[in-house]
């Protein structure tokens, strides 16, 4: 029987969207809602510490924490050529801000963030599903059923 668990993460974040019409051409920020879903079998063993568990949640913190929030929170994500970084070399804290070869939309880094995890899981625990909500009421979202 397989089981799908989830486990949610916010982190702060800022970006621009260069040549975008709107009103994200220009730097802001968001609090971002990270959701990971993995699905497996719970391990049966009544001796291990895991037991009746698909993973730790503790686990897949671990795990989400190092390839995303710990690099993101509280960073500076820009295309590596945006006009935002022609006095960049006087930014006082550049070890926060990202450099990309794409725009960073919310389904691009979303895509990026999808790729980063997926080493982490194995055919018995499969990523399956991860959503990234920009704002409360718009989201991009990933399901593995969807990559054919």
């Amino acid at each position: 029987m397989k089981i799908r668990v989830t486990k949610d993460f916010n982190f702060e974040m800022g970006h621009a969207l260069d040549h975008h019409d709107g009103k994200c051409k220009h730097l802001h920020g968001h609090t971002y809602h990270l959701s990971v879903t993995i699905a497996g079998t719970p391990k049966g063993s009544s001796k291990e510490s895991d037991s009746g568990m698909v993973m730790d949640f503790s686990d897949l913190k671990k795990i989400v924490h190092s390839e995303i929030i710990d690099k993101y929170d509280h960073s500076l994500v820009l295309h590596k050529n945006s006009s935002y970084l022609t006095n960049a070399e006087h930014w006082p804290h550049k070890e926060r801000l990202y450099l990309k070869d794409f725009q960073p939309t919310c389904e691009n880094l979303l895509h990026e963030f999808v790729q980063h995890l997926i080493p982490h899981f194995t055919e018995d625990i499969e990523l399956v599903k991860v959503k990234l909500k920009e704002t409360t009421t718009s989201y991009a979202e990933w399901l593995k059923s969807d990559q054919g």
